[in-house]
């Protein structure tokens, strides 16, 4: 059959290369196997469904390698080998896919370029699409969930899993596959996440890992290419798998190719159209049985690269040299090149597949309805007493967890060594093996696999996609899961849609940690979490005492579209303000807690001196050196800084390029009734960097910084914070040297 070029509908304008017809074209291509009004194929062994399943793996391949190839740059190899599984799924109807792996993203981009949920972007024709691939405001190299139809970011290896997870877990009757790469299998707890899930919700398992097994990574072989098939299954059975499905591509092959992996393109058309239809049956095999109850895996092995410009990990990255006017990259693509009506029939499939667009019927297109809460119910400690403050905050979220039974709360090292056991009594662990004498139950809210990655992970998975979740850890372990609530907040700033905030609180910091040493003294974290805070949407917030850090968790509970960070103590401390005087610390970030009176009446006083401090158990010192300062005649005021991000200036935050933007900043005048003085020091009982807005600001020209230095076996909180030279008497003697 001859190419009709003039047969080629708009949204080709841009396609460079057209084929002719296939073999069978006219009988398995008349009209697009999706028919008007379904949304998933009727029989996914008809040879009419494998035709067009591999028509639409093919319009993938062409598209990626184009789309990359026009800007020299991305990722079109690891994709091109999961063609036949992602259109299978599309075809029967299964549109609702993450990813694990970002260097799939102009595949991804390719699909919803088909099926014209990138039209809400103004993309509409192939020309469009490569003009705003990998560029600013267009189609960024990596997944985003604020791309139309996405359901999730892509980018780190290792975290696409949670999002399928989470999806899961909130939509029962859904199927989440999540496509992952087996460069990616030696990331951190990949599947060790997934077994802990399915022992703890087992009745969950509307989740699909389908793994892309093409024997490279990005640079080399990947570090399982080497396993046989029945190895590779039994790795998967091996964490709670029962049902693994494995269509192995060079068991089609009729080229005798020489590598395990094989490349199907080169394959006849008859056995190409095998394989297909083997994918085809065994994703809809895999996917029946997942619904069904039963956790179940679906492998894809065939060559990285298949149908592109070449194969293994050279096929991961295109470079300035591989643009399209190259021989390689314009054989590349006559190879997979289709007849113009073929698109016809590809993009009808795709726009009908899953009951439209995916730009308007994933999940993550609407906003999820979460259970009102009513008045929080905070518990005002009087001034002066001596309160746990996270025990204050573990009844508040003990509370959320009873209004709404779809939140989670998260941790590793445990509750009750936070002393938050009454979250643990209220909503109880969600265990097999019930046990009263450890809050364990089969349908209970608070999540407890042994790493961090996993915590985080499902808890910001689960705002992300809509429902309130709390993720609790030790602040000196909260770096082993930072990388994915990083990549949620910043997924949130460009969200389309309102969805809760992701809520985190470490606790048990450096300064209470002293008999375990510096393993549990690594607050430089807190240098993180400032550093995020230019990004217009993470908060880092300190409250002082047991009253701040239940208005703390009350606002970040119900914000949105930001990542909340609470930093508190597991020790019994002094309250330094009422609940309203918290409540209105945390909105306009700081507020004083002491100052002294007037001197007049003594003869003068020596001078003003500010204490400008972040953290709660480090204001011990800094009242003790209160004392000292004002017995030799100095006005003090001690400023607790609740939340840094409000004492910004506007200009030096994004907040006006992220979603429910936030442009309450403290003005200058209250600024400076706050911190001017003849003496301002900065204290943290963790790094500096989270005073930066303070000592940005302040007017006063004699100021300095106490803060964490570094970690050491001790026998009590005063001893660390002494080896770290946080002490009454080095800020008294600091004040006089800057007095003079």
């Amino acid at each position: 059959m001859k190419t009709n070029v003039a047969a080629a509908p708009q949204f080709c304008a841009g396609i460079q290369h057209f084929g002719l017809a296939w073999e069978g074209y006219s009988q398995y291509a008349q009209s697009a196997v999706i028919k008007e009004g379904k949304s998933a194929i009727s029989d996914p062994r008809a040879p009419d469904a494998v035709y067009q399943t591999l028509l639409m793996a093919d319009a993938l391949r062409y598209l990626t390698l184009q789309t990359c190839g026009s800007k020299g740059s991305g990722h079109p190899g690891g994709f091109a080998s999961s063609a036949e599984a992602y259109a299978s799924l599309v075809m029967l109807g299964h549109t609702n896919i993450v990813t694990e792996v970002g260097h799939h993203a102009p595949g991804f981009y390719s699909a919803m370029f088909l099926d014209t949920s990138l039209e809400e972007m103004g993309i509409k024709t192939v020309t469009d699409l490569m003009t705003r691939f990998r560029e600013k405001h267009g189609l960024l190299g990596h997944l985003s969930g604020a791309i139309p139809g996405l359901l999730a970011p892509a980018g780190p290896l290792g975290q696409g899993q949670h999002f399928a997870m989470a999806g899961a877990l909130l939509h029962p009757g859904k199927l989440f596959p999540v496509t992952i790469g087996d460069g990616g299998m030696g990331e951190p707890y990949v599947l060790n996440s997934m077994m802990h899930f399915n022992t703890a919700y087992p009745k969950v398992t509307n989740f699909l890992p389908t793994l892309i097994w093409n024997g490279y990574s990005q640079e080399h072989h990947s570090m399982v290419s080497r396993f046989s098939n029945a190895e590779m299954i039994a790795y998967w059975k091996g964490h709670g798998f029962k049902e693994v499905i494995l269509v192995d591509a060079k068991e089609f092959d009729d080229t005798n190719q020489s590598s395990a992996y094989a490349d199907s393109s080169y394959f006849s058309h008859k056995q190409r159209l095998a394989f297909a239809a083997a994918v085809l049956a065994g994703v809809d095999k895999a996917a029946k049985s997942a619904l069904g109850g039963t956790l179940t895996a679906f492998i894809i092995k065939q060559m990285k690269g298949t149908g592109v410009h070449t194969v293994g990990a050279k096929s991961h990255n295109l470079y300035p040299a591989d643009s399209l006017d190259k021989p390689h990259m314009i054989e590349g693509l006559q190879r997979r090149a289709l007849n113009p009506e073929a698109w016809s029939i590809v993009r009808d499939n795709f726009v009908r597949a899953g009951g439209g667009p995916a730009a308007r019927t994933v999940v993550t297109e609407h906003v999820l309805d979460i259970a009102p809460l009513g008045k929080m119910p905070l518990h005002e400690f009087a001034k002066g007493e001596k309160a746990v403050p996270s025990t204050a905050m573990g009844a508040l979220a003990a509370y959320v967890g009873t209004k709404d039974k779809r939140f989670v709360v998260s941790n590793a090292d445990g509750n009750e060594a936070s002393a938050m056991k009454n979250i643990n009594d209220a909503l109880k662990i969600r265990h097999p093996t019930v046990d009263p004498l450890y809050n364990q139950e089969p349908e209970g809210q608070v999540y407890e696999p042994l790493n961090e990655d996993a915590c985080a992970g499902l808890a910001s998975a689960l705002a992300l996609f809509g429902s309130r979740a709390l993720w609790l850890s030790y602040e000196s372990f909260a770096i082993n899961g930072w990388p994915i609530v990083q990549t949620v907040a910043q997924a949130m700033a460009e969200l389309r849609r309102k969805t809760p905030s992701i809520v985190t609180m470490f606790t048990a910091g450096a300064l209470e940690q002293g008999r375990n040493g510096w393993t549990h003294q690594r607050p430089e974290i807190e240098n993180y979490f400032a550093a995020q805070m230019r990004n217009g949407n993470t908060y880092p917030l300190f409250p002082c005492d047991a009253n701040a850090i239940q208005a703390a968790y009350e606002y970040a509970t119900n914000s949105f579209n930001k990542c909340m960070v609470i930093i508190a103590s597991k020790s019994p401390l002094p309250v330094y303000m009422s609940v309203d005087e918290a409540r209105h610390a945390v909105e306009e970030g700081a507020a004083t807690i002491h100052e002294s009176p007037n001197f007049a009446n003594m003869g003068g006083s020596k001078g003003t001196v500010v204490f400008a401090v972040t953290g709660d158990m480090i204001f011990l010192p800094v009242f003790e050196a209160r004392d000292k300062l004002e017995a030799e005649g100095y006005k003090v005021r001690i400023v607790a800084i609740v939340n840094p991000r409000r004492l910004y200036r506007p200009t030096d935050i994004s907040w006006d390029t992220v979603s429910e933007p936030d442009n309450k900043f403290m003005d200058d005048a209250h600024f400076n009734a706050l911190f001017d003085g003849d003496v301002l020091l900065g204290v943290s009982g963790g790094p500096s960097a989270v005073l930066e807005p303070a000592l940005l600001r302040t007017r006063a020209t004699k100021r300095d910084t106490f803060a964490w230095k570094r970690g050491e076996t001790t026998a009590s909180p005063a001893e660390i914070m002494e080896f770290n030279g946080l002490t009454a008497d080095a800020m008294v003697k600091r004040v006089k040297v800057l007095k003079g």
